[in-house]
């Protein structure tokens, strides 16, 4: 068995932060995806399980699961979806988690289950619907942040980016309800066991339109299989996809996905990214 040390992973001060909350710790795996400075790791500590994560300097991710945990993330712990926090540490990019057993929904049979998504459906709704406001000017900065991802480093056609700014400038902003949310609600992020779902990895936090926990699953999952996405519409309860918001925000939603697996150099998520944006720009036609 390969045995790791907290020292191959955390700096000195974060070692020292982590031994002072739990005393001598065992690294049992590397979670990370190694696509980022973000790093996920299962740690033992006085025979109990626990989930480590910490991340560099600049990455955002620590800070907005700190935030979905200290805030909202009860709602779903209450019902025994998600893990409770333990320690943090925001200076140090620091978090210990309750460790949730399981196996990752992604790539088993659980993924294409009904059952499964009727319960992943119901527990998004339960994250869903513990604040809400209104925001007059969320659109307007998203199209503009994504107006600037298209100025940046890319493998989008010319062609392609002259038809996403002619749609992205005809845009109408208006006000919309904000809702807290995910970021990456899909089957990758799903523990089952025994039948039964769980969320993990909140590092994409923040407050969006609710349909934008729905994006991931229609541009893969619900794909040529609609009782999935019965399933889970049933289970949230209503559909909040509108149009022409909806389209606006798979477009988005497949902008985002090109350039950042581009930048990170994920070659499989990357050629995803541009299938979605031709069938994003397809809705357009």
């Amino acid at each position: 068995m390969v045995h790791f040390h907290l020292a191959q992973f955390l700096d000195a001060e974060q070692t020292a932060q982590i031994n002072g909350w739990l005393g001598d710790v065992e690294v049992v795996s590397d979670y990370s995806w190694n696509l980022s400075d973000t790093k996920v790791l299962h740690i033992r500590s006085n025979e109990r399980d626990l989930i480590l994560k910490t991340g560099g300097e600049g990455s955002h991710h620590i800070s907005r699961e700190l935030q979905a945990h200290r805030r909202h993330t009860d709602s779903l712990i209450s019902h025994g979806l998600a893990a409770r926090m333990l320690f943090h540490n925001e200076e140090l990019r620091l978090m210990v988690l309750e460790y949730l057993t399981g196996t990752l929904c992604v790539g088993t049979r659980h993924e294409f289950s009904p059952d499964i998504y009727h319960q992943a459906g119901a527990a998004l709704k339960l994250f869903h619907q513990q604040a809400e406001h209104l925001d007059q000017h969320y659109e307007s900065r998203l199209t503009e942040k994504i107006r600037h991802l298209l100025s940046t480093e890319h493998r989008i056609s010319f062609g392609q980016c002259q038809q996403m700014e002619r749609i992205l400038g005809a845009q109408d902003p208006k006000g919309v309800l904000l809702v807290p949310t995910h970021g990456d609600w899909q089957p990758r992020n799903w523990l089952v066991e025994d039948g039964r779902m769980r969320v993990i990895d909140f590092g994409r936090f923040e407050f969006r339109p609710a349909a934008s926990d729905f994006a991931r699953l229609a541009s893969q999952q619900f794909k040529g299989r609609p009782a999935l996405e019965s399933a889970f519409v049933q289970g949230y309860g209503e559909d909040p996809r509108q149009e022409p918001q909806w389209s606006i925000m798979l477009l988005r939603e497949a902008i985002g996905t090109a350039i950042w697996a581009y930048q990170v150099g994920d070659v499989e998520f990357e050629a995803q990214g541009h299938q979605m944006i031709h069938e994003a720009l397809a809705r357009f036609e």
